[in-house]
């Protein structure tokens, strides 16, 4: 068994400036959003074991800004916190895969 129940990655990558990135559009604060919410949701506690962290370049920068969610091994990309909850609610609360953000 994992230490995770559930293990969130976000490219929070920075490039030189002027090169296209994640962190470009916003990923570090929407990391720190979900992060937020999962605490607020009790879904971080004992009994759910749901980790959000930040990452360095995922190589997905073409379908960024982008996070994938562990064990399963689903990636997803998103546009803004309504796109977050609904990954949130749908797949760390519900277990199903949020079909129109995944890449």
């Amino acid at each position: 068994m994992s230490y995770y129940q559930q293990h969130v990655f976000f490219c929070t990558n920075q490039r030189e400036e002027g090169a296209e990135c994640c962190n470009n559009i916003g990923a570090q604060w929407m990391r720190d959003y979900v992060k937020d919410k999962v605490q607020a949701l009790g879904l971080s506690n004992e009994a759910n074991r749901i980790r959000i962290n930040s990452a360095g370049c995922m190589n997905r920068c073409d379908d960024g800004p982008v996070l994938v969610i562990y064990p399963e091994g689903v990636w997803y990309t998103y546009m803004d916190e309504s796109d977050l909850d609904e990954i949130i609610v749908e797949h760390l609360q519900n277990g199903r895969v949020v079909e129109r953000l995944k890449i």
